[in-house]
């Protein structure tokens, strides 16, 4: 009897990548990218990072001296007050509008 099977052809990262059984590098470690222990600590973590950072970016106002320039000198972004606002409620800005743009894009879907 005849074999009747189509001749395998070797994939084309085979020769590229021959000890990693033909998966090219970026696609080594792929089944771990959507592991649900991982997505939830990586939500966890980023989540109260942005709390920390919008939190940092709120206060800010509270904690500076505007009329003692010695206050926020030292400061990142300083010693301008423009540039110590820049740093420190920058990131909360951008989080608070990437939330709102993905907030709204999500709701209008349904």
């Amino acid at each position: 009897m005849a074999n009747t099977k189509a001749p395998v052809t070797p994939h084309y990262d085979e020769d590229l990548y021959p000890q990693n059984g033909g998966k090219s590098l970026r696609d080594h470690g792929k089944v771990w990218r959507r592991h649900p222990v991982l997505v939830g600590l990586g939500g966890a973590l980023g989540a109260v990072l942005a709390v920390y950072l919008v939190g940092r970016g709120i206060a800010e106002f509270w904690v500076v001296h505007y009329n003692d320039p010695a206050s926020y000198r030292d400061d990142w972004g300083g010693p301008s007050l423009a540039g110590v606002f820049a740093v420190h409620t920058g990131p909360a800005v951008a989080i608070v509008a990437g939330t709102v743009i993905y907030l709204r894009r999500r709701l209008t879907r349904r």
